[in-house]
């Protein structure tokens, strides 16, 4: 921070670096399931693993409310030197997420069984898929309970614990994938077991830098607000406005990919190779959005109105010139990714045809993901809301509709329509609600 308070480059990057490296992490666990798995004797583990790790993804990324929640609520307290608030936000999450997760497992059959129905796989894959399942389930309070000290942390603009919790949990993982799989011989099972075991070696990390945390931070649990039903209304407001938002988006990323299956096996392939370039994009962004939600969170928390907007303008900054070097890497390398990412010439062909979608995405997608960042950090959360479902019932639907005789370009254009749409009524409320509120 400058001698007036204001935030500077230094800020926005003790923060987002830290959360780049993170996300990194996650595709890279990915690729070592599927590696694993790969080399078995059978093609059926691996596929029972992807069908396992996309039921779990749909319910985690469901979940990530707790995160994002926890980061805007926190730094508001930070911002308004509130120790017992932070506190509180911590134990109300926690107990939120331990709550969910006990429910999870107690509905895991009727949820695991309906996930099969749905993906309709062979009787063979299905079988070692819900053995999977039933293993991870286990790991769900782990994982929730991580989602919560990490948005914490970042509301503390704390992202170095962050990056440890997510090391931690990946290099476990990755290191018994190998052990149980490789070395025991272990199937599935090993994969699943894998996981369960690194999310509780994250979270047993992370508490402990709870613990330290907190004992720098004067203040006492006030044990009566964590009791009292009333006392969540806020928490519960924000969250449950977060959880539509993301229910949405996950509708339109799952539509994009159901309506390319519909035009044959050709196009879906080609769909998720592109798909896994945009998501390449959210994790670069998103690091920097992450650093938007700390800053902003504590502004608002100080009601200082010319933090707030220093702290957006220098987030902006550097999104967008990340997002003109993902536009110029797409250019240059994009051919070279494809390839990468399959061997198959008539895959390759295909997502060549519609890669210019992807060259042009970030500069459009780029809005919506540092004002995603913004609104989280201001708790803006039905704003939120209302701008994503927007985005999907008045812009998305409705371009797929009239662009349908287009085939595969026209569903891109309307999925690059509803990632403009979402940006610019973002960036209209930001200018006409969340700036005004901050005085």
């Amino acid at each position: 921070m400058s001698g007036n308070g204001l935030p500077g480059n230094r800020d926005i990057w003790r923060i987002a670096a830290p959360m780049i490296l993170s996300n990194i992490s996650v595709p890279l666990l990915g690729m070592v399931d599927t590696g694993v798995t790969g080399h078995l004797e059978s093609p059926i583990y691996l596929g029972a693993v992807a069908i396992g790790g996309t039921i779990f993804g749909f319910l985690y990324t469901g979940m990530n409310f707790l995160r994002m929640g926890t980061t805007g609520i926190t730094a508001q307290s930070l911002g308004a030197e509130d120790n017992d608030g932070l506190r509180v936000s911590l134990g109300q999450a926690l107990i939120v997420s331990l709550l969910i997760a006990l429910t999870l497992i107690a509905i895991q059959h009727p949820v695991g069984t309906f996930a099969m129905r749905l993906i309709g796989a062979e009787p063979d894959v299905e079988s070692f898929a819900l053995l999977y399942f039933s293993i991870r389930i286990w790991s769900a309070p782990g994982t929730l309970a991580n989602f919560v000290l990490i948005g914490w942390f970042l509301g503390l603009q704390n992202a170095r614990v962050p990056l440890i919790i997510f090391l931690v949990i990946n290099i476990t993982n990755i290191v018994l994938d190998l052990l149980f799989v490789i070395v025991l011989g272990l199937k599935v099972d090993g994969v699943a077991l894998a996981s369960v075991i690194a999310e509780y070696t994250g979270l047993a990390v992370g508490i402990g830098f709870v613990i330290k945390s907190l004992r720098r931070r004067t203040g006492h649990w006030p044990f009566a607000r964590l009791l009292n039903l009333r006392a969540y209304a806020a928490f519960f407001s924000i969250n449950a406005h977060l959880f539509i938002r993301t229910m949405a988006l996950m509708f339109t990323f799952a539509f994009v990919t159901a309506q390319g299956a519909r035009m044959g096996g050709l196009v879906l392939a080609a769909n998720a190779v592109l798909m896994n370039l945009q998501n390449l994009t959210a994790f670069g962004l998103d690091g920097i959005a992450h650093a938007a939600e700390a800053l902003v969170g504590k502004a608002v928390g100080q009601k200082r109105r010319d933090v707030l907007e220093r702290s957006v303008q220098l987030s902006l900054k550097w999104s967008l010139y990340f997002a003109a070097g993902f536009c110029i890497v797409y250019v240059v390398t994009g051919p070279a990714l494809v390839r990468l990412l399959t061997n198959l010439p008539e895959v390759r062909q295909t997502a060549l045809q519609y890669l210019p979608w992807l060259i042009v995405s970030p500069m459009i997608s780029v809005w919506s993901f540092l004002y995603d960042g913004v609104y989280v950090g201001a708790t803006r959360a039905r704003a939120m809301r209302d701008i994503m479902v927007a985005s999907t019932l008045l812009v998305f639907l409705p371009a797929w509709y009239l662009l349908q005789g287009f085939g595969n370009h026209g569903l891109w254009l309307a999925f690059t329509l509803f990632m403009a749409s979402r940006g610019i009524g973002m960036h209209i409320g930001y200018r006409r609600k969340v700036l005004p509120s901050v005085t």
